[in-house]
């Protein structure tokens, strides 16, 4: 099947701004813990402070992620007021940067149709929507990383120093957003590239010395915060472990040291955990990725590892490489592997692409159509349990509409369905549309209604209602033998001062704590209980706290003491 460009940019422009508006509605949601609230909280402290070199977290001496991501949401507190959209907006400006310099890759290679899928299925998988709304560094280097890619493999094709200036930049940006990673994934990219078309000088020109000494220039003023905070004063505690210099911390231990067991950090050191994780992030495209994988490893097994200069393997092997490494980690989480799915991306649309457009059998077809219609309907089943079961607070009327929704999918499914089969046209444009659809309505309806009442049991926001309840300050309120409150931290604008001794606060004051603080004090004279409640870490979701009839017993106490 023969595409004109006119008829395929308008369409993908419209799905992408579908999903970009979904990021959007995400907004309204409030910051979830631990990791999003906790990098908010550190930017608003930063902002305050005015300490912008060194980080702090709650007045303590933080290590382990670099300046970038504070520097930036701190600016935009600062323009816009501390609020959680001021922070999510530079990354939120970030994912859209991933996804046009995702298509302008793909461009470079490709013809306009497969870059454009590109985006689009960039734009479309499931990590995308969370990372828009759950805010961490890896939304930033995500675009820090695609740009460094776009921007390099344009210098390698016209030799523009601005090309090869952008992309100095980026990758300064990108390690200090989080670390040698923004540099080792572009290298992994291109070694496998050059390696692949024997192109052995391309390793060794002379151009990489002022671009190597430009990141150094512009890597300073992180490194002069490390030196102040850390290296002129060694021997700091952090996580319980003295640190010697920071600035070896951050270039080796943090990164390298996961590997090589320097680092204290061990957790799902599986090397398919990252991949098992993909099933679900990389959503509704999975099976498109591992069949062009698949399908460009036969390529160059049959070409004994050799492709010609007008084939890339940026994609697959700087892919395939970067999973081994991150893979071989001893401490391993979920989102460490979104940072190349600007990569997978690539590789899924050009195998979307040789399916669908260039006469792949007709038995093939139907069967990948009919695997992903049963996975939409099981997401479909999945969202509207969610939002009529286990939450009161969910209003029927959003759950009408996405029932609405659900049915506008079938109706979509059976029309086009007829259709092909009387003017036998490909499925291409029914799956595409299908796809994109259950994605966008799926999360917009997890935005407006499932996360916000999942959200509700966050401590943050069970604290604030009873404060507001009984016109309790923050500048009352003092935790105790708590280290939890970072939304509360950052939702009410003000650093909580913990106390070790609730006697001796004065007469009005307010003691937050728990049910190990309650039992330490025992019945205390001075003070009187005034509230009891409940919150749950919602990033453990499990079926029991899902269960309305076992959630009182999943939830974590919570208690306010007054001082007499």
């Amino acid at each position: 099947m023969q595409t004109n460009d006119r008829g395929f940019v308008l369409p993908a422009i419209a799905m992408i701004g579908a999903c970009v508006l979904v990021f959007l509605c995400g907004w309204h949601i409030p910051l979830m813990e631990i990791d999003a609230v906790q990098y908010a909280n550190i930017s608003r402290e930063m902002l305050h402070s005015g300490h912008f070199l060194q980080v702090y977290d709650r007045g303590k001496d933080y290590l382990d992620k670099p300046p970038m991501l504070f520097w930036l949401s701190a600016l935009s507190m600062k323009l816009f007021g501390v609020s959680d959209g001021a922070y999510r907006l530079p990354s939120f400006l970030f994912a859209l940067l991933t996804i046009y310099s995702t298509y302008r890759l793909a461009l470079l290679f490709y013809r306009k149709e497969i870059a454009l899928l590109s985006a689009v299925l960039l734009a479309s998988c499931q990590a995308l929507f969370l990372i828009n709304h759950d805010v961490r560094t890896d939304t930033m280097l995500m675009g820090w990383v695609s740009l460094t890619l776009w921007q390099m493999a344009a210098w390698y094709r016209n030799r523009s120093w601005r090309h090869l200036c952008c992309a100095a930049v980026a990758i300064a940006g990108g390690m200090m957003t989080k670390g040698p990673i923004a540099l080792m994934v572009p290298a992994f990219c291109f070694g496998s590239h050059f390696l692949l078309q024997r192109s052995w000088k391309q390793f060794f020109r002379w151009e990489y010395i002022p671009m190597a000494l430009l990141i150094a220039v512009l890597l300073i003023p992180m490194c002069i915060g490390l030196y102040e905070q850390y290296d002129l004063h060694p021997g700091k505690l952090i996580n319980g472990r003295p640190v010697q210099s920071g600035l070896r911390f951050f270039f080796w231990t943090q990164s390298f040291g996961r590997v090589t067991g320097e680092s204290q950090w061990h957790e799902n050191d599986s090397f398919f955990f990252l991949f098992q994780n993909m099933l679900w992030s990389f959503l509704p495209w999975i099976l498109f990725f591992i069949i062009g994988l698949v399908q460009d490893i036969r390529h160059w097994v049959r070409n004994r590892g050799k492709l010609s200069l007008q084939e890339e393997g940026i994609s697959t092997g700087g892919f395939l490489i970067t999973y081994c490494a991150l893979g071989l980690s001893h401490y391993q989480l979920p989102h460490y592997i979104f940072v190349v799915f600007p990569l997978a991306a690539i590789i899924g649309a050009k195998a979307f692409y040789r399916i669908f457009f260039f006469g792949a059998p007709v038995k093939g077809k139907r069967t990948l159509f009919l695997m992903h219609v049963v996975l939409f309907g099981l997401l479909w089943v999945a969202l509207l349990l969610l939002l009529f079961l286990p939450f009161s607070s969910i209003s029927r009327v959003l759950g009408g509409a996405a029932v609405v929704a659900a049915g506008g999918w079938v109706w979509l499914l059976v029309r086009r369905t007829r259709r092909t089969r009387t003017k036998r046209e490909t499925p291409y444009p029914r799956l595409l549309l299908l796809t994109v659809y259950t994605m966008v309505a799926i999360n917009f309806f997890l935005a407006l209604g499932v996360y916000p009442a999942l959200l509700d049991y966050q401590l943050s926001s069970v604290l604030s209602r009873e404060m507001k309840e009984r016109h309790i300050s923050p500048e009352r309120l003092y935790p105790y033998k708590m280290d939890e409150e970072w939304a509360l931290d950052f939702y009410t604008d003000h650093l909580y001062r913990h106390t070790n001794d609730p006697s001796g606060l004065a007469p009005g004051s307010y003691v937050l704590t728990n049910r190990q603080g309650v039992d330490s004090l025992g019945t205390h004279p001075g003070l009187e209980l005034v509230y009891k409640g409940g919150y749950f870490h919602v990033s453990t979701l499990d079926l029991l706290f899902l269960n309305p009839a076992t959630r009182e017993k999943e939830l974590t106490p919570v208690y306010i003491l007054e001082r007499k």
